[in-house]
Order: structure tokens, then C-alpha cells, then sequence
């Protein structure tokens, strides 16, 4: 198998058997003990074969051919470079790693899922866009759909003949849901008729599945407004013969699909339900509690997009490095003054090691969050007592943190590796052009980092009882900061513990704030907050691998100093990994975790120009 461009899996592994420790949590539960390490290295290395050979090949062939809609017959069609890879990933069962072998999975830890996902998502996160809404809306149905729904549609999910997606977004409904107009009329055999209108719709139509399974969220005729008036359905395409293949047409027709910025080999859908008043949906749940079943699919969205930030990292910076590395530009500083110099490749000149460390350490710090996640959300599920409630306090409280400071994250990495590249990352004919455009998008869907953040700080913690989410985190944090000690150099620990203290102020101010009832503040100063708590999350994810990293280091390296010591990370790979994850961890936690306490300090400033500022301070622009 070739060098993977895209991701370092040997930086996966230390994440999966050497912080998390996954195959010592198989040995120890039940649910997994069929799994040995040995195990999961053969799906690390199935899942990295497949991305490889036949996905990332994929990748700027999709990106060039777009998605293609024809008016005439209302379908769209996807890129055909990527029906091949998505077979590959089908038929390795990939679609059900995590899933229970009851609906067809492997069942698999949920961190598995996260770091098979994202070795394919490194290779092209649009492709994979596909099987992942459809992956959730399986699950949907799944948790909440009668014994016929499921016999009806999860097979046939599972294997890929059919997909799925989410339908919540209106024309005139965007985030706010609950304004939605998409009506259900309830009819006599107990199925509704669907109308209305979505647009945004990820994968909404294509020619690679057979069927698409719409949840779209409506309102019953006669329930009241907002989102607790709010249903949800199951809608298919086609309908569904009772011996299980594909009916008659239900009056789901997609109008047009989105000319978009990145990702344009999703596609991004509007679609019409019951242009005829021939839509058939099925009620999923209970009446009005649409929004209630659909947060498990958001969450895991959420999840995957967190993820995806991370992904689109790992490549750019992948691509950046080779870049570096090859690239002659520029003699080395130390021989400035030397007319007969050779040129050196870019990766010798400090700003650009700078750049690269800084990425290194964040695609770093993201995966080790992610997985951390990932893995709080199996113990959520699997564990009893204190265990399971205080995973699910974590799982609560890192979803808006890991899926909005991912992707912000993601905005800056993939332009500083166009940065790497120079004028040649500006173009097209140089990969890294599409990365910037594809990873703006993670930012704004599935609940833009706006929405994240105020649910981070009004939900997750300022309402949550007695901060319980915010408490464990603490704790979490707290308990990796006493281990480093004696491992790690004190002015690292000392900086974080700092840090901790200093997030204590601001949530004490805004506690203050919520009191008085200054909500302006609140929602104001929400998206800084979560900005400062993602900073701190790395530090914290950086530290952890310290704990582990620096003895390994030692281990292998020694004393040894100068061209010994290189000479020895040049021949000794696991010498240059753990070195490596010194280095970027050190880099984070002294260069770049301090920029925390200047974020922190603008919080606690408590500037008001934001609540004193009106529509027409905003001059230049004219009011239509």
C-alpha cells in the first residue's frame, strides 16, 4: 500500500492503545471482549487500504466534476469517480462498524468508528458526506421506529442500496427551526400526508442509491407553533412494496441543488414534498417530539463534522509538509551572507517549521480530543452508575466545544497551508486550494459554531444543574494535570492549572451575569468562551500525551545530542514519532496556550460596544 498523503496512523494508533487504551477496555467489557488489538489494526489498515487506493484518488476528480442536476428529470448525479470507492467501503462493512450485529453491524467501540471515519474523511470528507447522513438516519430509525419501519428500511441502508439524510432547514427557517412551515395531515390508515419545502438538504438526491430516506421534521395540521409543535417522519422516495423492493414514486422531487464554495461533490439539495398532495410520510416516535428524536441525529452529526474539522486538518497538513520538504527556495538562514550557498527545501527556513509545528500541533490536539469523545460516548452507552453519568456530562459538554473549535481550527489550518505553498497553494493545479474551500462549510452546517457556542454556554453549562458537565470536565482536566507531574516540566503543568483557575473567573462572571439577568452579555461573550475552552481542550489533550510520549522518548533517545541524535531519528522511526509529539505538545502548551489568558482577559473586560451598538452605527450599508 502506498505512503497515506492524507494522515499519520501511527499518531491514530498512539490515540487508540496508548492514551485511550482500547484494547485493554475491550479485555475488560463484555460488549467487545471478542476484540483484541490485533483486531483493530486489521481495520485500521482495511479502512487506510480502501482511503488510499480508491478514495483519495477520487478526491479532486469529485471536487472538478461537481455534482450535475438535470431539470427535466428532477435527479441529480453525483461524480462518478466516487461510486467505486463508496462500493469498496459498503461491501467492507464499514457502514456498520459501530453498529450492533442485531441490524447487520460489527459492533465495534465507538472510537473505532471515529478513527476509521476519519481515515476516510481524509481522503475526500464529501464522498463519505453520503453513507454518513445516511448512517444516522438509519440510526434514527433505528431507536425510535415501529418493528415495520425497521424491518422495512435498516437492512437495505445497512448494505447500501439505500440512503438516508436529515431534513430540517426551510427557506424561511433557517437555524430557527421552530418556524417552520412543512405541514402533516394526518389520514385515516395512520400514515400523513407530507408538504412543504426544505432546502440544504446534504445528499438529498443522487444516483448512487436506489432509494432516499427522508426524516423531515413538520408539524401536524392543528398542533401548536414553535418547536414543541414539531414531528418528525420518515418520507422515502419511493415507496416500499410489502415484499420489500421499491414502489411507486411518492411526490418527493428535487428542485435544484446548491453552486457551492467547497464539497462539490455532495449534494446540496432543495426539495419539494407534496408538490401533488401525493406524499406519503410515516410518523417516527411519539406526535411533537420531533426536535427531541432529531437531536440524536444532530449530535451525532455534530460529532462527525467536529471530526471532519479534524480530517480536512490532517490532510492539509500532510500536503503541506511533502511541500516543504521538496521544495528549494532560499538558502539556509545561518548562510545568508554566502554568495556561493546552495538553496535548501523550505522546511530548513524556521518560519516555515513554525507554521508547520503550529498545524501539527492543533491536527494533534484535535484527534486526541475527538477520540476522547468518541470514547466517553461508548462509556455513556456501556457503563453503570457514576461511570456512565459522568461519560454522558462529558459527551455533552465536548460536543460544542470539539464541533465548533474543529472547524474554526480547520479555517486556519487548510489557509496556512496554502500559506506553506505560496502563490502555488493559490491555485487549483495544487491541492491545498480545495482543502481551504472545502473546510469553511464545517463551520456554518449542522448548527453554525454560532449556535454551538451559546448551547455550550447556556445549555451545557449555565443551565445545566449545578454545572455538573463543566464540574467533570474539571475534573478530567485536574486529574491529567497530577499525573504529568514528575513526568512533565513544571511550567507546562503550572500554565494549565493556571488556566483552569482562570476559566473559573469567567464562568463566576457569567453566572453573575445570568443572575441579573444580562443576557445580552451572555450571548455575546458565548462564542469567545467556547474559543477559549477549545484552547484549553488541546492543552489539555497535549499534556495528556506528554504523560505518555516523554518516557517513550527518553526511552529510545536518550541523552543523545546533536548529529547523533539525528542521525538516530533519521534511522529509528518510532524514535522521530515520539520526539515529534514531544516537540508539537511542547509547542502548544508554550506557544500557543497562552494566547488563552489574552482571550480570557477580554472576556472578563466585559466591553459593552457590541449591546451599545444599533442598526445604524452599521453605516455604509443601506436598509432595503
Amino acid at each position: 500500500m502506498a505512503l497515506n498523503p492524507c494522515i499519520d496512523t501511527r499518531d491514530v494508533r498512539f490515540c487508540l492503545f496508548e492514551l485511550i487504551e482500547l484494547d485493554k477496555f475491550a479485555k475488560s467489557n463484555s460488549h467487545y471482549s471478542d476484540f483484541d488489538k490485533d483486531t483493530f489494526n486489521e481495520f485500521l489498515d482495511l479502512a487506510e487500504r480502501i482511503a488510499v487506493e480508491q478514495l483519495y484518488p477520487a478526491s479532486v476528480e469529485g471536487d472538478k466534476s461537481g455534482c450535475k442536476y438535470d431539470p427535466k428529470t428532477k435527479n441529480v448525479m453525483i461524480p462518478e469517480a466516487y461510486k467505486a470507492p463508496l462500493n469498496a467501503f459498503y461491501e467492507a462493512g464499514f457502514m456498520g462498524v459501530i453498529d450492533s450485529p442485531d441490524i447487520g453491524g460489527m459492533g465495534l467501540p465507538h472510537v473505532m468508528g471515529m478513527a476509521t471515519n476519519e481515515i476516510f474523511c481524509t481522503a475526500s470528507y464529501p464522498a463519505m458526506m453520503y453513507p454518513g447522513l445516511s448512517h444516522g438516519a438509519m440510526l434514527l430509525i433505528n431507536s425510535f421506529g415501529t418493528q415495520e419501519l425497521k424491518d422495512t428500511y435498516l437492512p437495505k441502508m445497512t448494505s447500501g442500496e439505500w440512503g438516508g439524510t436529515m431534513c430540517l432547514t426551510e427557506p424561511d427557517a433557517g437555524s430557527d427551526v421552530g418556524a417552520l412551515k412543512t405541514k402533516a395531515v394526518k389520514q385515516a390508515d395512520g400514515t400523513y400526508k407530507i408538504q412543504g419545502q426544505k432546502i440544504f438538504i446534504s445528499s438529498g438526491d443522487n444516483d448512487y442509491y436506489d432509494n432516499m430516506i427522508h426524516p423531515v421534521l413538520a408539524r401536524i395540521e392543528g398542533d401548536p407553533g414553535g418547536t414543541k409543535g414539531i414531528s418528525i417522519f420518515i418520507v422515502p422516495k419511493y415507496l416500499v412494496k410489502k415484499d420489500g423492493s421499491k414502489g411507486e414514486f411518492n411526490d418527493v422531487v428535487c428542485s435544484g441543488i446548491e453552486h457551492k464554495m467547497g464539497i462539490k461533490g455532495s449534494a446540496t439539495c432543495s426539495l419539494s414534498f407534496g408538490d401533488e398532495g401525493k406524499c406519503i410520510g410515516y410518523l417516527l416516535g411519539e406526535e411533537r417530539k420531533g426536535m427531541k428524536i432529531m437531536f440524536q441525529m444532530m449530535n451525532e452529526a455534530r460529532l462527525g463534522v467536529g471530526m471532519q474539522g479534524l480530517a480536512i486538518s490532517s490532510t492539509a497538513y500532510h500536503h503541506a509538509v511533502t511541500y516543504a520538504r521538496n521544495r528549494l527556495q532560499g538558502v539556509h538562514v545561518t548562510q545568508m551572507l554566502n554568495p556561493e550557498a546552495k538553496s535548501v527545501t523550505i522546511i530548513n527556513h524556521p518560519d516555515i517549521k513554525r507554521m508547520l509545528l503550529w498545524m501539527k500541533a492543533h491536527v494533534e490536539g484535535m484527534r486526541v480530543l475527538s477520540y476522547y469523545l468518541a470514547h466517553n460516548l461508548n462509556l455513556a452507552e456501556v457503563g453503570d452508575g457514576e461511570i456512565k453519568k459522568e461519560a454522558q456530562g462529558i459527551v455533552e459538554i465536548l460536543i460544542p466545544i470539539s464541533k465548533a473549535g474543529n472547524t474554526d481550527t480547520s479555517v486556519l489550518v487548510t489557509s496556512e497551508a496554502v500559506q506553506v505553498y505560496g502563490g502555488y497553494g493559490f491555485c487549483a493545479d495544487y491541492p491545498v486550494e480545495q482543502m481551504m474551500r472545502d473546510s469553511k462549510i464545517t463551520a456554518i452546517y449542522e448548527g453554525t459554531n454560532g449556535i454551538q457556542s451559546m448551547d455550550l454556554a447556556m445549555r451545557k453549562i449555565l443551565m445545566n444543574p449545578e454545572q455538573y458537565n463543566y464540574s467533570i470536565l474539571k475534573k478530567r482536566f485536574k486529574e491529567v494535570a497530577d499525573r504529568a507531574k514528575g513526568i512533565v516540566e513544571e511550567k507546562y503543568i503550572t500554565m494549565f492549572e493556571k488556566g483552569l483557575q482562570k476559566l473559573d473567573e469567567v464562568i463566576e462572571m457569567m453566572k453573575a451575569q445570568m443572575a441579573g439577568g444580562k443576557f445580552m452579555h451572555l450571548f455575546m461573550e458565548a462564542t469567545p468562551l467556547q474559543q477559549a475552552m477549545h484552547r484549553l481542550a488541546l492543552a489539555w489533550a497535549h499534556l495528556w500525551s506528554l504523560t505518555v510520549a516523554i518516557p517513550k522518548m527518553k526511552e529510545l533517545v536518550g541523552d543523545l545530542k546533536g548529529e547523533e541524535r539525528e542521525k538516530l531519528l533519521e534511522d529509528n522511526y518510532e524514535a522521530a514519532y515520539y520526539t515529534g509529539r514531544v516537540l508539537s505538545a511542547q509547542f502548544y502548551l508554550g506557544y500557543e496556550f497562552p494566547k488563552f489568558f489574552g482571550q480570557i482577559e477580554s472576556l472578563l473586560f466585559q466591553e459593552t460596544a457590541v449591546i451599545k451598538s444599533s442598526s445604524p452605527v452599521f453605516t455604509g450599508a443601506l436598509k432595503e
